[in-house]
């Protein structure tokens, strides 16, 4: 009886289902959507490198402070310390960055100018393409020698061969001598659109790198552990080598984060995100609830007549009742369904057009149907209640 009745007015119906039907969809789309940055994120720490720690020059609350000058506090020497007394390491890649014209007949482009070592490579799990990449004897001769990007390699040669071709940094010649495989950005920082050469040579070769009295001055380093056991080890002789040679006695100058550092605090925000949205996605399921409660109510005036018959030849208030929460349940539940199709297909258009992973969640959609179908069942009492406890007689007068 509950399923003929909302069939013969199928508009109402569909109307009041619309608020669990969006509350439905959007749930399991933002839930999906978090899911998927999160995916996204940990894939981009990973190319970070295997048991990666970075050095970064600053203390952390500088840093979190936003200085827009920030101290550059790491030096050439430091690396070369860590690399030579640190036995948790098995490499060492110091790296400054500086953003010049680079120039190959008449095609340009600005990019960033990296200066870094023969252990950049294997410390941030990079594959050379062709040619070879920067050596210890480049960086001890000062060598102007470059290792390009794939995609600045597109941008300067085109379909041009590119090794042993003489390109121009800030107007100062380097021989190509290697291309890098293809790797994407991670973190902001996008080596396929850049040019690395040897750190020596970027000191003292092209202008614009800061020197203190210390020696070359560097963005960060990035080290290697031996495994992912040592890399607590690592940090501590790290952190105990750097106060040792900056004669630290108060708060350090520099602070070390690690790839699980990383993803604890990616993982950290991007649940945090998602959970901010569902529950501002579940405010539509209230409503959609509210919606349900006020059709019911206006169902019972309508019907007045019917439960009065109804409850003359017999009916009980547990028959009237339960046929008007079946309906209630009926209509959120259909609504559950038809909004659980739409956030799935939601999410399957976002994996298909984002470079998010986004994933269907099963419990996502558990939670979704089952709260839809509890709302329904919730709102649905108090109309129930009302329909139940009529008079047939007043009903049967008043109709």
């Amino acid at each position: 009886m509950a399923a003929k009745t909302l069939a013969a007015n199928r508009l109402r119906s569909s109307l009041t289902m619309l608020g669990i039907i969006i509350g439905n969809a959007s749930v399991i789309a933002t839930v999906g959507l978090g899911q998927g940055a999160q995916r996204f994120i940990n894939a981009q720490l990973e190319t970070l490198g295997p048991n990666v720690l970075f050095v970064i020059p600053g203390s952390r609350e500088t840093r979190q402070l936003g200085a827009l000058n920030l101290p550059r506090t790491l030096v050439l020497a430091d690396a070369q310390a860590i690399s030579e007394q640190v036995p948790a390491v098995t490499g060492v890649a110091p790296e400054a960055s500086t953003r010049k014209l680079v120039s190959v007949g008449n095609r340009n482009a600005n990019v960033n100018v990296v200066g870094t070592n023969s252990d950049f490579l294997t410390v941030r799990s990079f594959e050379v393409a062709s040619g070879r990449f920067l050596s210890d004897l480049d960086l001890t001769r000062n060598a102007q020698v470059a290792v390009l990007g794939s995609t600045l390699r597109e941008r300067l040669f085109e379909d041009q061969p590119a090794l042993g071709q003489t390109l121009r940094i800030g107007g100062v010649s380097f021989d190509v001598i290697g291309i890098l495989e293809k790797k994407g950005s991670n973190l902001g920082l996008d080596y396929d659109d850049a040019v690395l050469i040897p750190l020596t040579t970027q000191a003292n070769r092209l202008p614009g790198l800061e020197r203190s009295p210390y020696g070359i001055q560097l963005a960060f380093i990035t080290v290697s552990a031996r495994d992912r056991p040592s890399m607590a080890t690592a940090q501590f002789q790290i952190t105990n080598l750097l106060r040792l040679r900056h004669a630290i006695t108060d708060e350090d100058d520099f602070y070390i984060s690690s790839q699980d550092t990383l993803l604890s605090i990616a993982n950290t925000i991007t649940g945090a995100l998602t959970l901010m949205l569902a529950a501002i996605a579940s405010i539509s399921l209230l409503v959609g609830g509210i919606g349900i409660m006020n059709i019911m109510l206006v169902s019972v005036r309508e019907r007045t007549q019917e439960i009065g018959l109804r409850k003359a030849i017999g009916a009980t208030q547990a028959d009237i009742l339960s046929q008007f929460l079946i309906e209630a349940t009926i209509l959120a539940a259909a609504g559950g369904v038809v909004g659980t199709a739409l956030g799935v297909g939601g999410v399957l258009l976002l994996a298909a057009l984002t470079p998010f992973d986004a994933g269907i969640s099963v419990a996502a959609i558990l939670l979704a149907v089952g709260v839809s179908g509890g709302i329904g069942l919730f709102f649905g009492v108090v109309p129930a209640r009302q329909a139940a406890r009529l008079d047939p007689i007043v009903a049967l007068r008043s109709a």
